[in-house]
């Protein structure tokens, strides 16, 4: 029998725990400072997509209410109508990230917050290299990735009986891959988790 697209395993994971997410990780706290930040950096009506956007919350709407036009992408059917009824002034859509494509310089900033950690190594590269060109010149990327290599599948994600995957590089080879997509990273910091944690970087499209 063939192994199970892991991808199928992440959508599948996120259709049946869109509230219990939302609920176990504190968004709403957690991401306050970096999405000020965001915002601080940004033009008043600047366009912004969200990768791997979830319901929508608190990213989107807080980028909506700051007055941006924000697009969402999720691969989970359950999250884009969250998203849609949670957030109705901006653009979703039910879709792999690493299928997409928008014209060059689309994007006055790209944001992914835990995405890319669900995304197979060897397509990552690829998609970063996108999203650069997605980016208008001093566009911003503000995204989380893996602090160490690990991939792997949780059968009991959130104790819920629910599986879930996940494929990290370190930290040093997510910033190789940011420099080499044609990015330059301005700031780099640890996010803990439990016991480990994530890689946030603040990366720009060069004027």
């Amino acid at each position: 029998m063939a192994a199970e697209d892991p991808k199928d395993l992440v959508r599948r994971g996120y259709d049946a725990l869109s509230l219990r997410y939302d609920e176990a990780y504190q968004s709403d706290t957690k991401y306050q400072s970096w999405i000020a930040s965001l915002n601080a950096l940004l033009e008043d009506g600047s366009r912004v997509l969200d990768l791997g956007c979830g319901s929508g919350v608190p990213v989107v709407r807080d980028l909506v209410t700051a007055g941006h036009h924000v697009t969402g992408i999720d691969i989970s059917e359950v999250q884009i109508r969250r998203a849609q009824e949670l957030v109705p002034e901006a653009d979703f859509i039910t879709a792999d990230a690493t299928t997409v494509d928008f014209p060059d310089g689309s994007f006055d900033a790209v944001v992914s917050l835990y995405a890319l950690i669900h995304v197979p190594l060897d397509e990552q590269p690829p998609l970063l290299r996108k999203i650069a060109s997605w980016l208008r010149p001093g566009g911003w990327f503000l995204c989380s990735t893996g602090q160490h290599e690990w991939t792997g599948t949780d059968e009991n994600w959130l104790d819920s009986g629910v599986a879930m995957w996940w494929s990290h590089a370190d930290a040093d080879t997510n910033r190789g891959w940011l420099t080499r997509s044609g990015l330059t990273v301005e700031q780099e910091e640890f996010v803990p988790e439990g016991n480990g944690g994530h890689a946030l970087f603040w990366a720009r499209r060069p004027l």
